[in-house]
């Protein structure tokens, strides 16, 4: 794999987390608001983002896994960090709004 496509691969897990990313967070706004529904649709909208991240994380480990030779650049170092935190955050946001919705 060339250092231009494994770039492309790390932007493709950057968009897509950081988009899962702010939906988490208009999710979270929607819950201090009451407005629970909306709040699951936003998290539901980031789900599919990071699953969109993920799949390209995942092509990348099959390719290595049939022997493709990937030098990992910061950049790619940067789009773990970024999916690996918005996964958490996703969890721990659909944790509270449960707990938002007991509250209420």
């Amino acid at each position: 794999m060339d250092e231009q496509e494994s770039q492309e691969v790390a932007f493709t897990i950057i968009l897509h987390s950081g988009s899962a990313r702010s939906l988490v967070h208009e999710g979270l706004g929607l819950m201090r608001e009451g407005k629970f529904e909306e709040a699951e649709a936003k998290l539901n909208e980031g789900e599919e983002e990071l699953v969109q991240a993920h799949q390209a994380q995942t092509n990348l480990l099959h390719k290595f896994s049939h022997g493709t030779t990937i030098e990992i650049q910061i950049i790619m170092v940067h789009a773990q960090d970024h999916l690996m935190t918005t996964m958490t955050l996703l969890e721990v946001a659909k944790e509270m709004k449960y707990l938002y919705e007991r509250t209420n």
